[in-house]
């Protein structure tokens, strides 16, 4: 399949009536752009008919789509479009027109910049407060734990370099956190202001669940992406202080004893014995892990900025 320049990855839950005026927005902006491109519409179990609207804009070649048998979530949906874009370029945004086309050219001089993933920044939210407090916290908590500050990782209107899509893996619920993944990887990430408009048909397809499922993905997402290779530098580390800990209370109830304090059983002591025996439980777990990661090493993926002379040629 030949390459293009820029491809569109759109997620597609119950939007009818907002595909009907998002699509000709979206074309009318990569027209200006003077380069070849195309749109993937990945309808995610809609029951509003999106998938027949999908399949009417496909009739132009330009534009692909699928649809789910069921909803799968966005993270489902964005590994699909991932997998199925030729474009050296990849933009994803939202179908609920929440997401304004013409801010396209602001992400692609980012992106010419120099950086790999340009996210949007909804700067002037135009959601209720019952949406943009609880997002406050959850990107600075996300911002604190990835190491990268960033306003919005939550926005869907995001441009990639191909190599950033083929590297980082989308599942679960983890599409909110790939600008962390993608920094995790070496990749320059940066962020640019962007409008953001009121949603006009429908209702968010969010609750407040996804904050929960947020932060429990967040955890495994910096799991994964720092420890996944050296799972006994994290449980051994945990494993070392409650052994430690153990040990020395362990110790000083036995200086006690030499001393010719009867021994008695005493809550304390459960403690430290107790502690002794979680850290080898948790040392050993390192240990297991150790072993399964390395069953899995040789199929890890390590992005490359630049090659020297690779090929043998030259001095």
């Amino acid at each position: 399949m030949s390459r293009i320049g820029l491809s569109v990855v759109i997620p597609v839950y119950d939007e009818a009536e907002s595909l009907r005026e998002l699509h000709p927005e979206i074309v009318g902006v990569l027209e200006s752009l003077g380069r070849p491109w195309e749109i993937l519409y990945i309808d995610d179990g809609s029951r509003d008919g999106s998938d027949q609207i999908v399949a009417k804009l496909a009739l132009d070649s330009r534009v692909r789509g699928l649809s789910f048998r069921r909803n799968f979530g966005k993270s489902a949906a964005l590994a699909v479009g991932f997998g199925l874009a030729r474009g050296e370029w990849i933009l994803t945004m939202d179908a609920d027109l929440q997401d304004d086309p013409r801010e396209l050219p602001k992400l692609v001089e980012a992106l010419e910049g120099g950086f790999d993933l340009v996210s949007g920044w909804k700067q002037n939210r135009l959601d209720p407060a019952s949406k943009t407090l609880p997002s406050r916290l959850f990107n600075a908590v996300t911002s604190a734990v990835a190491g990268i500050a960033l306003h919005d990782f939550n926005c869907g209107f995001k441009l990639y370099r191909r190599e950033v899509v083929e590297t980082v893996e989308v599942y679960g619920e983890l599409h909110r956190f790939i600008p962390a993944l993608a920094h995790w990887r070496g990749f320059r990430v940066g962020e640019v202001a962007v409008r953001h408009r009121v949603r006009k048909y429908g209702r968010s397809k969010f609750g407040a669940a996804r904050f929960v499922n947020g932060f429990l993905d967040l955890l495994s997402a910096a799991f994964l992406s720092t420890s996944a290779l050296k799972p006994l530098h994290l449980f051994g580390r945990i494993g070392l202080l409650f052994l430690v800990f153990g040990m020395l209370l362990g110790l000083w109830f036995a200086i006690q004893w030499l001393g010719g304090e009867p021994i008695r059983v005493r809550p304390l002591m459960l403690f430290g014995a107790g502690l002794v025996l979680l850290g080898i439980q948790l040392i050993l777990m390192g240990l297991l892990g150790e072993m399964i990661a390395r069953l899995g090493a040789g199929d890890a993926h390590y992005p490359v900025r630049a090659r020297y002379n690779l090929d043998g040629e030259g001095a």
